[in-house]
């Protein structure tokens, strides 16, 4: 499994950041997501599934 940003879709809400702070950080001048963990495992794989389900502005993308 591979997580892919868009940091230009990204409204800065920071619910993934929320859900996991090991995967994902948001910037510290606009808020949007900075992707951590370009491939996570185990409990942050999970995560980071829920993380891209929650992001309200489909900023976050799991490719398989």
């Amino acid at each position: 499994m591979k997580v892919e940003v868009d940091p230009d879709v990204c409204a800065g809400a920071g619910m993934c950041a929320l859900t996991d702070s090991a995967v994902f950080d948001q910037d510290e001048v606009d808020g949007t997501v900075v992707l951590l963990q370009p491939s996570p495992t185990g409990e942050h794989e999970k995560a980071a599934r829920e993380a891209a389900h929650l992001c309200p502005a489909g900023a976050i993308r799991i490719v398989e």
